[in-house]
């Protein structure tokens, strides 16, 4: 029973990952899809390369929401099961960063679920998060690479999980999200390492909104 619960959880988030802010915004912005532009993923540092900060801060307020609705949500449907909330939450979660990556209407290709880990890291602590979230944020404003604030970001986490001994089960789950991040990133490690990843400008925007000529083949920085 308790196994079902969580799949269920994993699969209320996933659909609710799947709703892509950034796809729906470009459409309703410039009628483009955000995936031929910039980077090619489906996140708020692509969003915000292509139609700037203000916009971005909304992908990112909206990617980080439809986690803490996922993560609330489940809690709240499954509380008769006696199942701890925290774990409800975090498959719930789970599942909005695996909807969010990988959307099943939109072919599977979707962001990188930095803004939605960061929903589900509120949730489950929130002044753990806004510690995280400073720290990453210094990083980013720092060396202006997103994708090491990120990635730093998400690495904190499980760490911050065995510190608080919140229990076995949210410590894998919390090094499973972490995974996942990692893998995204991939191609951004080897940038890093190499010394070409390409530094985000926070005082311009790289594509205009009215321009739909350039396609994917930039950087991979977006989330």
């Amino acid at each position: 029973m308790s196994f079902m619960i969580r799949i269920l959880c994993l699969i209320i988030g996933y659909f609710i990952g799947c709703i892509q802010t950034a796809y729906i915004v470009g459409r309703r912005k410039a009628n483009v899809d955000i995936r031929e532009l910039g980077s090619g993923n489906a996140g708020t540092t692509n969003i915000t390369r292509v139609f700037g900060l203000k916009t971005g801060l909304l992908v990112l307020f909206m990617d980080i929401l439809k986690a803490v609705i996922a993560f609330l949500l489940c809690g709240a449907i499954f509380a008769f099961t006696g199942t701890d909330k925290l774990i409800l939450g975090f498959y719930a979660g789970m599942g909005v960063v695996l909807g969010h990556n990988y959307p099943v209407f939109l072919k599977f290709k979707g962001g990188r679920g930095i803004a939605s880990s960061m929903g589900v890291m509120l949730c489950v602590d929130w002044r753990m998060a806004l510690i995280i979230a400073a720290i990453g944020i210094f990083l980013i404003v720092m060396t202006r690479f997103v994708s090491l604030g990120s990635i730093v970001m998400l690495i904190l986490f499980p760490i911050s999980e065995l510190l608080w001994h919140r229990g076995a089960e949210s410590i894998v789950l919390a090094f499973i999200l972490t995974a996942l991040a990692l893998f995204r990133h991939k191609g951004n490690i080897q940038r890093l390492l190499n010394g070409t990843e390409r530094k985000f400008d926070f005082a311009k925007k790289e594509i205009p909104a009215d321009d739909h000529s350039n396609e994917a083949g930039g950087d991979q920085s977006g989330h």
